[in-house]
């Protein structure tokens, strides 16, 4: 595990977040750093969010998005496909973000020549890691950070889907993408 990457990565979302946000159309309600009240509430912080700590904030993102999608593994074999696995839990769930990575792994193993083919739930396990590991050995280097950047661009056909099935999700759709498509220019 590189306790640096994630510590990163944790301070990486908290900026692209930028402090509190309470916006209308925002479905989380009152947010600090991306955290909403309700997951704050949760971890037992009752006050302003505004006034949240920080190491709360911090190991909410650790239990709730990095642990669930085994990124201390992934984080050893590349720090790409790491930050986009990890900023996708965070805005559209740890599971859509595994899915997607199941559905690109599956479909990259040639036929199951490779590897065979997992099911896409959504939760990373032995069989996933199984696969990724299988990729990676196949594919090298390259292929994993193209892995990084299959997984992303789904991401991005799900933010413009999102937005077509709720309108009021518009007000948001350009600041998603723009940081979808950055993401791995930091």
């Amino acid at each position: 595990m590189d306790s640096n990457l994630k510590a990163k990565l944790i301070a990486g979302v908290r900026e692209r977040e930028k402090g509190y946000s309470d916006h209308p159309a925002d479905k989380g309600g009152p947010t600090m750093d991306g955290v909403t009240q309700a997951t704050a509430r949760r971890y037992g912080y009752q006050g302003d969010m505004r006034d949240i700590p920080s190491t709360l904030i911090d190991q909410i993102y650790a239990d709730l998005y990095w642990q669930p999608l085994n990124l201390d593994e992934f984080s050893t074999l590349s720090e790409d496909l790491t930050v986009v696995l990890f900023d996708f839990g965070v805005n559209s769930g740890t599971g859509r973000a595994a899915k997607d990575l199941q559905r690109a792994l599956n479909v990259l193993n040639r036929r199951g020549a490779d590897y065979p083919d997992i099911v896409a739930d959504g939760a990373i396990g032995p069989k996933t890691m199984a696969s990724v590991s299988a990729f990676a050995a196949k594919r090298g280097d390259e292929g994993v950070e193209m892995l990084a950047d299959i997984v992303n661009g789904m991401r991005l056909s799900f933010l413009v889907e999102l937005s077509e099935r709720d309108e009021s999700q518009e007000a948001f759709t350009f600041g998603w993408l723009r940081r979808v498509i950055h993401l791995l220019w930091a």
